[in-house]
C-alpha cells in the first residue's frame, strides 16, 4: 500500500476569509418595505346632526353642535338601541365641524351643517351605525333631531377621498 491510498483526497480550497468579501454600507440599498392591514383596529364614521324644523315657524337649527352635545346625542342613540352595552362603547369624537349654507328653499334661511367624525372599534362598528341611523331625538324646542351616516371606513385617508385635509381644517 502507498502512502497515496491512504491520505484522503483533498483539494485545495481558499481560506474561509478569502472565500467571503466584505460590502460596504454604501454599496447596499435597504429593501422596500410593503404593510398590508387586514384587520384594522377601528372603524371611522361621518356622521351628520340633522335638526327637523318646526311645522308651524319654519326656522331650523342654526346653532353650532359642541362636544358635550354631540357625546350626550352619541350616548343617547347607543343607549336607546342597546342599552347599557350600548353605553359602554368606546366613541372618540376626533373633529366636529359647523359650517353655515344657505337653502335653496323658498324661504332661504341659512342653516348649519353639523358634521361629526368619530373612531369606534372595528367589532363595534354594525352595532354603533344601527344605533345611530336609526335614533330620533326627542322633541325639544327647535324640533327632533337624528343622525345620517355619511360615510364609513376602515381607513381614515380613504373616508376623507385620501388626502385627509377635511379632517384637520381648522
Amino acid at each position: 500500500m502507498s502512502t497515496q491510498d491512504t491520505q484522503p483526497a483533498t483539494q485545495s480550497q481558499p481560506p474561509l476569509e478569502q472565500k467571503t468579501s466584505k460590502r460596504k454600507p454604501s454599496d447596499t440599498q435597504p429593501l422596500p418595505i410593503h404593510f398590508t392591514a387586514r384587520d384594522p383596529s377601528w372603524t371611522y364614521l361621518k356622521l351628520q346632526l340633522i335638526s327637523q324644523a318646526q311645522t308651524n315657524s319654519q326656522v331650523k337649527n342654526d346653532t353650532p353642535l359642541d362636544p358635550l352635545t354631540a357625546r350626550t346625542y352619541l350616548t343617547a342613540a347607543l343607549a336607546q338601541f342597546l342599552g347599557l352595552v350600548g353605553t359602554s362603547i368606546s366613541i372618540d369624537i376626533l373633529k366636529i365641524s359647523s359650517s353655515s349654507t344657505s337653502t335653496s328653499t323658498s324661504s332661504s334661511t341659512p342653516t348649519s351643517e353639523n358634521i361629526v367624525w368619530i373612531r369606534v372599534p372595528r367589532p363595534d362598528a354594525v352595532a354603533v351605525v344601527a344605533a345611530l341611523s336609526s335614533w330620533i331625538g326627542g322633541t325639544t324646542g327647535n324640533g327632533g333631531v337624528a343622525w345620517r351616516v355619511c360615510a364609513k371606513g376602515n381607513f381614515l385617508g380613504a373616508l376623507v377621498a385620501g388626502d385627509g385635509r377635511d379632517l384637520f381644517v381648522p
